[in-house]
């Protein structure tokens, strides 16, 4: 006798969700999981490490970040989408709003907004506040990605980007880069990594088509429980030129980059190395220092403090030289954040 299939109970769908990672839910009436989160911050900054010329002794900036993602099962894998709003509130009420991702994945390919994989592949940099004082590259653009995972832990990454669209396009080129404005050729990024054990080795390279220049980035992690460690080195294919994969958090302060704007750039290479230590369950000591081949020199190092779960309290004392500028900045923050 032909009986109807039973429709799974919500029960046995939410179970299915968890697979997706913690968090996820069923949308009744849907194939969908779903998960909302985000975070609330505040914090306190003393004066700017990426600026020996802010002239913001203090500032206090909080703000807040709603994240949704879904996840539906097919034949070619889970299709993702990831969502995260940002608002911001700053001294002198200014405000802004933000889209900061907006992109859908499926079977290893994503399509949409996130961070560059010349920095999302690499794992950024370290576990402090003021990690990319010495510029790792954009962060924020649309894109076209492929990511591969093989299993044995080898990974690998291909990414078409947009040349027009990263956040941090004013940071890289300004009055000092030649051949801005409308381009219709993606920026182009490619790496492979491979893990065994506490070992992790990552090379990223990525191309700006504006510029016709990039830049190569290594990176080897250690991971030995309660203590890691990275080092990360990069190179610049024109030391003369900034570029979005080896530019500069300084394009519009002219005192500190008294030749042009590959003074406050790399020059020819760039490493970022830094520790972590587990102190007890609630206390983690970070610290990272950068150099480049244009003499500047960042040195951070902070506490991060999580007297109950999902809190932080993370103060953090940076200090920063630009040798061309002949300058130098001490600097400090002091952030509490809650996740959810």
């Amino acid at each position: 006798m032909w009986r109807a299939r039973e429709a799974p109970s919500s029960r046995r769908r939410c179970r299915f969700c968890d697979a997706y990672g913690p968090g996820y839910f069923f949308i009744p009436g849907t194939e969908t999981c779903l998960k909302i989160g985000g975070r609330v911050r505040t914090e306190g900054e003393w004066y700017d490490a990426y600026n020996p010329n802010s002239k913001n002794g203090t500032l206090w900036h909080t703000r807040a970040e709603l994240s949704v993602d879904t996840a539906t099962d097919t034949e070619y894998g889970p299709l993702k989408t990831n969502t995260v709003v940002r608002w911001d509130w700053n001294d002198g009420n200014s405000t802004s709003t933000k889209l900061l991702f907006a992109n859908i994945s499926l079977g290893g390919f994503l399509v949409g907004k996130a961070d560059s994989q010349y920095n999302n592949y690499m794992g950024y940099a370290g576990n402090v506040i003021n990690d990319d004082v010495i510029y790792d590259g954009p962060k924020e653009l649309n894109q076209l990605t492929y990511k591969y995972d093989a299993g044995n832990g080898f990974t690998a990454v291909i990414s078409l980007e947009d040349s027009n669209s990263s956040s941090d396009t004013s940071s890289y080129g300004g009055a000092w880069q030649t051949g801005t404005g409308n381009h219709y050729a993606p920026d182009v990024v490619a790496g492979a990594g491979y893990k065994t054990g506490a070992w992790t080795l990552r090379v990223i390279g990525g191309y700006d088509s504006i510029v016709e220049e990039g830049a190569i980035k290594a990176r080897v992690d250690a991971d030995f429980g309660a203590f890691s460690a990275f080092l990360m080195g990069g190179w610049n294919t024109d030391g003369d030129k900034l570029n979005k994969y080896a530019g500069s958090y300084l394009n519009s302060n002219r005192s500190a980059c008294p030749t042009n704007g590959a003074d406050c750039g790399w020059g020819d290479w760039a490493f970022w190395t830094g520790a972590s230590y587990q102190l007890n369950p609630k206390l983690q000591a970070n610290a990272q220092v950068a150099y480049t081949d244009s003499k500047i020199f960042a040195a951070t190092a902070n506490v991060a403090w999580r007297p109950v779960k999902d809190l932080l309290v993370e103060p953090e004392v940076s200090y920063t030289n630009w040798d061309a500028a002949d300058a130098d900045q001490w600097a400090g923050v002091l952030r509490f954040e809650r996740k959810f």
